[in-house]
């Protein structure tokens, strides 16, 4: 099957929903700049599946079926199936995208998604759990001595435990960290009553949010810049309840209403410059949403983008903070690209750093791509292990295919992937034509460096 490269927009980036447009429930990602729209599972996710992007917006972990934690890469389409937890367990990803971390039979799990290893904290009554921005705590609710629910932070090795919060209102729910780990949101007491509230995490100040006409407000979500959170505020006009979509700032006391939703309730996101909203309407009754709107907070003209069958969450991907780069030029095989600056020149046509590397040359080969991808990555020394997976693709309206290694590659290949793709015209390099161009690199940057290649 031919797909399209994921490349990440920087500003509008992508919006991962699940929907049973397929048949069954799956994850779909949506590109708001050019509408185009694209299945990623099949048959793995569930009605009560939730997308949460890595933070390098490659990957997106899901609860799917059976309550399976699946790990989902969005350029490779591999799924690895690491967990069975409750179904609405909030999974977080660490700030370097390599670990997740969620509850489980009251111990907070720490996963590591590269090897497989896992470590855990015992913490009866836990959830909620996320990272602060250090990458060495951990955020989470947990019940105290009296019950009632309290925020706590603790370092990743379970040292250093802080109780935050001295709350005697009952449970706390939608436990949330802003993105700059600073303060924290959450909704209390319940469902029937769900009022926001901010804590500052240094003082334990905590300021409540004016809410909706019914003090039902739901989903609530931290902008990018930490500064106002979005949410679902259910209101009632005979004989239908709908939702407002409404910011506040974190403090309160700056309410909007940006639009409005047919439904019940809806999930709400940001997009990575905070300048737009996301969320569903196009509820029936108290049915299942069945479009996914966009609401820009300047010019506040709601748009409906997708329409049709159900669609229960949605996530938009966060802003990649992009790498210094430079560009890479070579004019005897005629292209360029761009690689982390901090790398060095081995020779013309290898570069090196302390985690990466790549190497070009080109291809005489016959005319079915599909027959030069298989060659090189089933070649008999297996440099790209016993099981390699082949993506085609299209990089600049020309054929192309990925190769990425299988798990048993040789570990001095250094997790070698190989991008090939067809040029425009043949390509003379000494007394040879040749009509194919190939791009060696470490796994972790081929897609940056491959879907950015132009031919000179």
């Amino acid at each position: 099957m031919a797909v399209q490269a994921v490349s990440h927009n920087p500003v509008q980036g992508w919006i991962a929903y699940t929907s049973d447009r397929g048949g069954t429930f799956d994850i779909w990602l949506y590109r708001p700049q050019d509408g185009f729209d694209f299945q990623l599972t099949q048959g793995l996710g569930a009605e009560f599946s939730i997308p949460y992007w890595s933070p390098d917006s490659r990957r997106i972990a899901f609860i799917g079926t059976n309550n399976v934690v699946h790990l989902l890469d969005t350029l490779t389409l591999t799924v690895a199936r690491i967990d069975q937890v409750e179904q609405y367990t909030l999974l977080d990803w660490s700030p370097d995208s390599r670990f997740l971390t969620y509850v489980k039979n009251g111990r907070i799990v720490i996963y590591n998604t590269f090897s497989h290893n896992s470590s855990t904290i015992t913490e009866p009554g836990a959830s909620d759990v996320q990272w602060f921005p250090s990458g060495r705590e951990l955020l989470f609710a947990a019940p105290d001595s009296s019950g009632n629910t309290q925020l706590i932070r603790i370092g990743t090795d379970g040292t250093n435990r802080r109780q935050i919060t001295q709350n005697t209102d009952g449970p706390l729910h939608n436990v949330r960290i802003s993105p700059d780990g600073t303060f924290a949101l959450y909704t209390f007491p319940g469902a029937s009553i769900s009022i926001i509230s901010t804590v500052n995490l240094a003082t334990g100040t905590i300021y409540t949010l004016e809410g909706g006409p019914l003090a039902k407000n739901y989903f609530p979500a931290w902008s990018p810049d930490s500064r106002s959170i979005a949410y679902s505020a259910t209101a009632y006009q005979e004989p239908n309840y709908y939702s407002l979509i409404q910011i506040d700032s974190r403090t309160g006391k700056n309410q909007r209403t940006l639009s409005v939703s047919s439904c019940f309730a809806t999930p709400v996101s940001w997009s990575p410059d905070g300048d737009k909203i996301a969320y569903l309407s196009g509820c029936s009754d108290v049915e299942s949403a069945s479009q996914l709107w966009i609401v820009d907070l300047r010019k506040q003209k709601p748009v409906n983008v997708l329409s049709g069958d159900r669609i229960t969450s949605l996530q938009w991907s966060p802003r990649v903070r992009r790498v210094p780069e430079n560009i890479y030029t070579n004019s005897v095989y005629r292209v360029s690209f761009p690689y982390p600056a901090y790398w060095h020149r081995v020779s013309d046509e290898r570069y090196m750093g302390p985690d990466g590397f790549f190497q070009v040359s080109a291809i005489s080969a016959g005319d079915r791509i599909g027959d030069v991808c298989n060659s090189e990555a089933f070649h008999p020394l297996m440099p790209y292990g016993s099981s390699p997976r082949i993506v085609m693709m299209t990089i600049q309206n020309r054929e192309a295919c990925f190769i990425f290694p299988s798990s048993d590659q040789p570990a001095e290949m250094n997790r070698q992937a190989a991008l090939i793709v067809r040029y425009p015209r043949p390509v003379q390099i000494g007394d040879t034509f040749y009509n194919y161009f190939i791009l060696w690199a470490d796994e972790n940057h081929i897609r940056q460096m491959g879907g950015r290649l132009s031919f000179l």
